[in-house]
């Protein structure tokens, strides 16, 4: 089949809808992994009911050996995904993944992010490698503490950068003829606030080595943008060489961003944890602590194998 379209459907959905059809289940039909099945609703709901609560696949590291990148710019800009999909328990190097079907996946994109046909894909992919979820509040305060670290060396301390960011944000508003609320001033400092705490939580953990930070945030936008080529795939919004291009893409943004993996990886999980978690620390953070631990210790994990340049 030139243009193969896959779609995922449980046994228990299968033994549900069966009824009294007396066909026969064919599975992947015309493949060289093709069976047949004679009809059995019974026991395809028998082994349904006993794989409930399974989901051994979530939270590990899963390569696919042959027919995919393990080296080179598309191995790394898929490896810019991997805290992703090793959280979705996802082939991290897969460039034709079909994900969880071609249904699921146009579901997914539309629920979580308005995607609904190439268009709205193509928008959303852009937006992601321009950084378009980060530059704002979070780059700006990122980038006034890395001035700061570079004008005086070393470690910076919040009092100075919470002061630093303010004059920052009242000569820039005064360049353009503006004002800034105290309202902004406020969440601006309450940011480095939360910024600051969160880098102590990663450094218990070991997602920062101790005196590290945060360099920047925009990696969070560049590996979901390594992921939503793939789910264009999927959806079929678009093709493999369209997506291995914007792989790519993400690849020499990210290296002209960071200078290891060890820093990309804080900079997604700061971007992840200030979009969702609130600094409550829960699932937000705990997967991503998870997966991290994963990537950084797996012998096949692409941080590992694949070197940052």
């Amino acid at each position: 089949m030139p243009d193969p379209v896959f779609g995922l459907l449980s046994l228990g959905d299968l033994a549900e809808s069966w009824g009294n059809d007396e066909r026969w289940l064919a599975v992947n039909p015309g493949t060289p992994y093709e069976a047949y099945f004679p009809p059995n609703p019974g026991l395809w709901k028998a082994h349904a009911d006993r794989a409930k609560g399974s989901d051994v696949q979530r939270g590990t590291l899963r390569t696919l050996r042959v027919g995919a990148p393990l080296q080179g710019p598309v191995a790394h800009g898929l490896g810019c995904g991997a805290l992703m999909n090793v959280t979705n328990g996802a082939l991290w190097n897969a460039m034709g993944t079909h994900g969880n079907g071609y249904f699921l996946e146009r579901h997914s994109l539309e629920r979580w992010w308005g995607v609904t046909d190439r268009s709205s894909w193509q928008n959303a992919l852009d937006g992601l490698l321009k950084g378009r979820g980060v530059r704002g509040p979070w780059e700006f305060v990122l980038e006034i503490r890395a001035a700061l670290s570079q004008q005086f060396g070393g470690q910076v301390d919040p009092a100075l950068w919470r002061e630093t960011a303010e004059k920052a944000l009242l000569h820039r508003a005064a360049e353009s003829g503006g004002t800034v609320s105290d309202a902004e001033v406020a969440g601006v400092k309450q940011l480095i606030g939360r910024i600051t705490r969160y880098e102590g939580r990663f450094r218990a953990d070991g997602i920062l080595a101790a005196n590290s930070r945060v360099r920047s945030a925009l990696a969070w936008d560049y590996g979901r943008a390594s992921c939503m080529a793939r789910w264009g795939v999927g959806a079929r919004f678009t093709d493999i060489p369209e997506a291995e291009q914007a792989v790519m893409q993400v690849c020499r943004l990210s290296q002209m961003t960071y200078n290891s993996w060890e820093e990309f990886a804080a900079g997604y999980i700061l971007g992840r944890c200030l979009h969702f978690d609130d600094e409550q620390f829960g699932h937000w953070y705990t997967e991503m602590l998870h997966a991290h631990r994963v990537l950084a210790t797996h012998a096949e994990s692409p941080w590992r194998t694949v070197s940052w340049v």
